[in-house]
């Protein structure tokens, strides 16, 4: 996974660009796979990990009312939780996780139900406007398998993010990826 951490690095920091990672069930471990490339410090602002639905709501500024109404585990917490964690760590593009890692369902949802996001840049005049999109995610493995194709599959996204924006291919839609073991 580290060359994906890398090529995002690589690509934020040609670009003058920066990072900030909102996590619930990862729980630090993207923030570890970018920590963990040398000079991640260019573009890497910092993580916020939001376990506890308090902290979406009261940190990352997620809705209240969505995190009663459907709980932690949703797509647009999800992006909220991007949103939230850019402004609050003052950075260009935000990702974020959320979801059902086990052992046990959680929220009305499956064990390997996972939403990952990336909220970036928004040019108001800009037509191609990419702004937030989120990846929903059915993971099957363990409860480490689940969580380590998480942090593969935000990475990933982000670098799909940003190449789509660099060459004016990105895509504001949902999208649904089935990951296995």
């Amino acid at each position: 996974m580290t060359s994906t951490a890398a090529d995002v690095l690589r690509l934020l920091t040609v670009r003058g660009e920066t990072l900030a990672v909102a996590e619930s069930l990862t729980g630090g471990l993207v923030a570890a796979e970018l920590a963990a490339v040398p000079g991640a410090s260019k573009a890497f602002r910092g993580s916020v990990t939001a376990y506890a639905t308090d902290l979406k709501r009261d940190v990352l500024g997620v809705d209240a009312t969505l995190l009663d109404r459907r709980g932690a585990v949703d797509p647009q917490v999800a992006a909220q939780m991007a949103a939230g964690a850019r402004k609050v760590l003052g950075a260009d593009w935000g990702i974020s996780t959320t979801g059902v890692a086990g052992p046990e369902p959680q929220d009305g949802q499956p064990v390997g139900t996972v939403f990952v996001a990336v909220d970036g840049p928004r040019e108001a005049l800009d037509e191609r406007a990419l702004g937030g999109k989120v990846a929903a995610l059915r993971l099957n493995g363990s409860r480490t398998e689940i969580r380590m194709e998480s942090v593969r599959s935000v990475l990933a996204l982000l670098l799909e993010r940003l190449v789509g924006e660099h060459t004016g291919n990105g895509r504001a839609q949902d999208t649904e990826q089935n990951g296995g073991f």
